[in-house]
This record gives C-alpha cells, sequence and structure tokens, in this order.
C-alpha cells in the first residue's frame, strides 16, 4: 500500500506570500507608468497563477494584455530574487509540517505559481525540505482547476489517489480534487474569492495547527 499523500496549496494555504507579490506587482505598475494596489486588493487577484496575476493588475489600470505580456519577465525576475523578503508561513505550519511527517505521510506541493517562483519561496523559508514533490503551474500541462496538475503530481510520487487528500484555500483546490475524486481540507484564512463554506470540504480548519487531528478524525491515516 502507497503512503499516504497530503498535497498542498502553497499562497493561502502554506505561506501568506501576498506582500512580496504586491511589491513586484506594484514595481512593474510603476515602471509602466501605473499606479499601485494595497496589498488586499493584490489578494484578490491571486490564485491563477503569476501570468495571470500581472494581467489582471494591468487590467486594472487601463493597460492591454500586450503590455502585461511585456512586463511579465521583469515581474518574474524581480520576485524570484525577493519571493521571500515579506512572505511567511502561517502560524503552527513549520511545526505542524514537521509532525505530519513524523507520523509517516508524505507531502507535495501543488501550486498555480511557477515553478521556479515556488521553490525561491520555499527555499527562502527553509520549507524546500519538507516536500518531495513540487509542481508548479507551469509543469505540466495542464493546472488547478484541472484534476490533471493533481493526478499527474500523485503517480509522479508513486502515488494513488485513493491515498491522498488535498489541503489547500480557495475554489481551483476544490474543483481540482473534487474531480480528481481527492478528500479535500479548506483553510478558511486564505485567499478564495468564495465563502469556503460553499465549497464542499470535507473540513475546514481556521488553524493549519489542526490538521494532524482533523485527518485522524477523518480516517485518512498514513
Amino acid at each position: 500500500m502507497a503512503d499516504f499523500l497530503l498535497v498542498f496549496d502553497l499562497d493561502g494555504t502554506l505561506i501568506d506570500t501576498v506582500p512580496d507579490l504586491a511589491n513586484a506587482l506594484n514595481h512593474v505598475l510603476r515602471e509602466h507608468g501605473h499606479g499601485p494596489f494595497s496589498p488586499r486588493e493584490v489578494q484578490a487577484m491571486v490564485g491563477d497563477g503569476i501570468p495571470a496575476l500581472v494581467t489582471r493588475g494591468f487590467a486594472a489600470r487601463g493597460a492591454d494584455a500586450a503590455e502585461a505580456s511585456e512586463a511579465l519577465p521583469d515581474f518574474l525576475a524581480l520576485y524570484e530574487a525577493n519571493a521571500a523578503n515579506l512572505s511567511r508561513p502561517y502560524p503552527g505550519v513549520r511545526d505542524t509540517l514537521i509532525e505530519l511527517r513524523r507520523r509517516g505521510y508524505r507531502t507535495a506541493v501543488c501550486t498555480n505559481k511557477a515553478e521556479r517562483a515556488t521553490t525561491a519561496v520555499l527555499r527562502g523559508l527553509d520549507l524546500l525540505e519538507m516536500f518531495d514533490g513540487i509542481a508548479g503551474g507551469d509543469r505540466f500541462a495542464v493546472k488547478k482547476p484541472d484534476p490533471g496538475h493533481l493526478l499527474y503530481l500523485i503517480g509522479e510520487l508513486g502515488g494513488q489517489p485513493n491515498r491522498a487528500a488535498m489541503i489547500g484555500d480557495n475554489e481551483n483546490d476544490a474543483a481540482a480534487a473534487h474531480a480528481a475524486g481527492l478528500p479535500l481540507v479548506l483553510m478558511r484564512y486564505g485567499y478564495a474569492r468564495v465563502d469556503p463554506a460553499t465549497l464542499d470540504a470535507a473540513a475546514l480548519l481556521d488553524r493549519f495547527a489542526d490538521l494532524p487531528q482533523t485527518l485522524e478524525r477523518l480516517g485518512l491515516n498514513p
């Protein structure tokens, strides 16, 4: 029997990444003569990958997609170099991941953020070695909410969908997990653009530290 695999979203689940995303977005906006956004405004744009974030930011300032595409390389270079300046794991994340792995769970990250940027964040916050695998939004031909993003990662790690669960925060995580047939646990504190209570999760948590006992209660054991 395969070890039980916990697949985590990144932004809004493991790490509050909005401060560094906002800094990078506002920098490229200013370089193109546009005004900045507040972190709260940027948070509403997060969840579908960096190209979508940059496109939304420029569109909200009246710029077209071509200008956003022109700014994207500068955004990526700036963000990857500064991805962990202000971003921080949510309370309890580090200790809980250590405890989950001690109990025998395998752990992985499935995020729509580009893989190089994902690696930069995790390495900068000293979390990279806590995961057996990472699949950024540019890893496969599909990304969340397509279930293939989850299923391809599980397959790469030698796992089985019936021995895996999705831990996330938003509607993309929910759609991918449901379509893949995976149990879903959602964090209420994340970046969802809808009420997480409407996303049919097996459990909704206010604290990441409650995850081990929640998995045990749901019968999702290593």
